[in-house]
């Protein structure tokens, strides 16, 4: 069979084709086009630091103490020989022979006062005192007659007198033993015992 000059160049190409793929042992021809690169892997994400976790919760308080009391529930607490030994109320002191306030039994008085208006259930009695010099009898007047002006005073201030008893003590049971000046000053005054809450 003859063939035409196209046909024939045709097959000579296919051939030399045929022939150059084989001695490539079978590769495409080097100015075939180029096998696409293999897809870029995916960008590598830096994992982020997890955030921190929430601090702990803080630890659970220890039950307070014991509640501390208040100056009420003290009071109500306390025995009257207790309250008597902290001594709340002062005493009104005098000089000789006298039985007149000055300004510092006065001061004192309005303490006693603003104390006895606080704790209003409670009751006293003043006791009054003299040095040792004079009679018993004169003594346990003027004993009898600070006591009187103490609870007076009082009274004036806004304690209701029915709280208030008066005893007088003379002479005897003297603060202070020693025969002076000195201790005479210390007996010579109106003394306030808490007799009820």
């Amino acid at each position: 069979m003859v063939l035409n000059g196209r046909h024939w160049m045709a097959s000579s190409v296919l051939a030399s084709g045929l022939a150059l793929t084989l001695a490539c042992g079978g590769k495409r021809p080097v100015n075939q086009t180029a096998p696409a690169p293999p897809p870029a892997p995916p960008p590598v994400q830096v994992a982020s630091r997890p955030a921190p976790p929430p601090p702990p919760p803080p630890a659970p308080r220890s039950p307070d103490g014991p509640a501390v009391p208040t100056e009420a529930e003290i009071f109500s607490r306390m025995s009257l020989r207790e309250l008597n030994a902290k001594e709340p109320l002062d005493d009104a002191f005098f000089a000789y022979d006298v039985a007149e306030l000055t300004d510092t039994d006065r001061t004192a008085l309005q303490r006693d006062a603003d104390w006895l208006k606080k704790w209003s259930s409670v009751r006293v009695v003043i006791e009054g005192y003299a040095d040792e010099r004079g009679t018993n009898e004169y003594n346990l007047a003027l004993g009898e007659a600070r006591a009187a002006i103490a609870r007076t005073y009082l009274s004036a201030l806004g304690i209701d007198p029915s709280r208030i008893a008066t005893v007088s003590k003379g002479e005897e049971q003297p603060f202070c033993t020693l025969h002076e000046e000195g201790c005479w000053v210390q007996n010579r005054r109106a003394h306030f015992i808490i007799t009820a809450k």
